[in-house]
């Protein structure tokens, strides 16, 4: 397999995504890829967990992006979101002391709504 047809190959296992860069359009890095939420039934992609501010592993925060919103730059090595760090500042979050309901549709609807994308399994 040359580089370039391994570059564009389209499947990813998910362990390889976490640990992926994250910068925004205007070319800023923002953080990583700490995780991805998959939905048991459906199969589908709903979140990249970012991992973003702290230092160290410290005071790290956790943003809940829907999936759709992610764009691969093989340039970049790396996804682009259209966000800036503002908005991405007061986005919801969770810190290292404990994950969100994930079974709350509602936390999941001000995910979405926020970011003004469809909830994941509205697609």
């Amino acid at each position: 397999m040359t580089a370039a047809s391994h570059a564009a190959n389209p499947l990813i296992a998910g362990a390889r995504v976490a640990g992926t860069e994250v910068y925004n359009t205007a070319g800023e890095h923002l953080g990583s890829i700490y995780d991805v939420m998959l939905d048991k039934a459906t199969g589908k992609v709903a979140y990249a967990i970012m991992s973003f501010g702290g230092f160290l592993g410290l005071g790290e925060k956790y943003h809940p992006i829907p999936w759709s919103m992610l764009d691969y730059d093989v340039e970049k090595g790396g996804y682009v979101v259209p966000l800036t760090r503002e908005k991405l500042e007061a986005a919801p979050m969770y810190g290292a002391d404990g994950e969100p309901d994930w079974h709350d549709k509602e936390y999941g609807k001000r995910v979405h709504d926020y970011y003004g994308t469809m909830p994941y399994w509205m697609m």
